[in-house]
């Protein structure tokens, strides 16, 4: 299947996942949390959205919207609405803000009142966000429990992923929660730009269609016993094949076993991956000379053949590699040309 066919079958399947018996007007809301004319006139349909959680309604267009969670505010603001409050990002914060480079850049181009921040270092922080009294909660691309859901549940109104834990794809985070902000239609025109970036620069880059690519978790060098990684289930992984990269069969194989967005293999079972063309991980210079100089991961032909992409563990650049509504714009060209170059060697 080419790209543009796979990219296609996503959108088709990310529509089609959604469990939806209403469907919104797709009427605007504006950067200060407030609702459009449209909105206004009461030019919104109630909405009722299935997930892995349970099923919510919404029964009026959101004015303050609260998200928790990883990346779940990028999907309202870049539909133009700044959140009332959303989770502080400690991962890949360059500056110590709590905000990631991208989320930053788009909050000083829409203005308005800047978000709470929510410090989720020990859980969900429930009094916070009840104390932005939203209308309503995005969690979309989250790992929330079902007592994290029921308490968030009475706050407000909350939408949880649609299936797995943190397997969210980003087609569905955005479908998922700009169908809960009433923004349904807006929702589907960002995932079809998005789209369209992201074939532009994979079509810059055929010889990506001809590699296979891994994403090991982060690897403890103090300690290679053992191999991480992450399976199709997992947003890194689908972002290869957006690019256009190829699932070994070792790694679609293992997933296929599991709902797991990750697991581990002993490193005596490392030939499993010869198949493995790029490897892309978390970790520096040093990180790929322990690979290379390990008498059994070495044997690995992406190690052997130094086809290594070896990404920032806390800078935006790492981050990002995860894919979400804001960062794909931030990261793409980069990330595309850092797999290219691993794929020729």
């Amino acid at each position: 299947m080419s790209r543009t066919s796979r990219l296609l079958a996503l959108s088709a399947a990310s529509v089609l996942a959604l469990g939806l018996t209403a469907c919104s007007t797709g009427a605007g809301t504006g950067t200060d949390g407030g609702s459009t004319d449209g909105a206004a006139s009461g030019d919104f349909t109630p909405v009722t959205i299935e997930h892995a959680l349970g099923t919510t309604t919404i029964d009026e267009k959101p004015e303050r919207i609260a998200t928790v969670n990883w990346a779940n505010q990028e999907v309202p603001l870049a539909l133009g609405v700044v959140p009332v409050g959303m989770a502080r990002a400690d991962f890949g914060d360059d500056d110590g803000d709590g905000v990631l480079p991208w989320v930053t850049e788009k909050l000083d181009e829409l203005g308005g009142e800047a978000p709470v921040l929510f410090d989720e270092t020990d859980g969900v922080d429930f009094e916070a966000v009840a104390d932005t009294e939203p209308d309503v909660i995005l969690a979309a691309y989250s790992g929330l429990t079902q007592e994290d859901y029921d308490t968030l549940s009475e706050i407000a109104p909350v939408v949880a992923y649609p299936e797995t834990a943190w397997g969210t794809s980003w087609r569905d985070m955005i479908a998922y929660n700009s169908q809960a902000m009433g923004m349904a239609d807006e929702g589907e025109q960002l995932v079809a730009d998005l789209e369209g970036e992201i074939a532009d620069v994979a079509d810059a880059h055929p010889e990506l269609t001809d590699s296979t690519a891994m994403f090991l978790t982060h690897v403890d060098t103090n300690d290679l016993s053992e191999v991480s990684f992450y399976t199709t289930h997992d947003t890194r992984v689908q972002f290869f094949d957006d690019l256009g990269l190829q699932q070994p069969a070792s790694i679609q194989e293992a997933s296929d076993s599991t709902d797991l967005f990750s697991l581990t293999q002993s490193a005596e079972t490392a030939d499993t991956f010869d198949d493995v063309d790029v490897i892309v991980t978390y970790g520096d210079d040093e990180l790929v000379q322990t690979l290379e100089g390990d008498p059994v991961l070495s044997q690995m032909p992406a190690v052997a053949n130094k086809a290594i992409v070896a990404l920032p563990s806390t800078g935006p650049l790492g981050t990002a590699a995860n894919p979400t509504p804001l960062s794909i714009s931030w990261i793409l060209a980069e990330y595309a040309d850092l797999l290219a170059e691993a794929s020729q060697k």
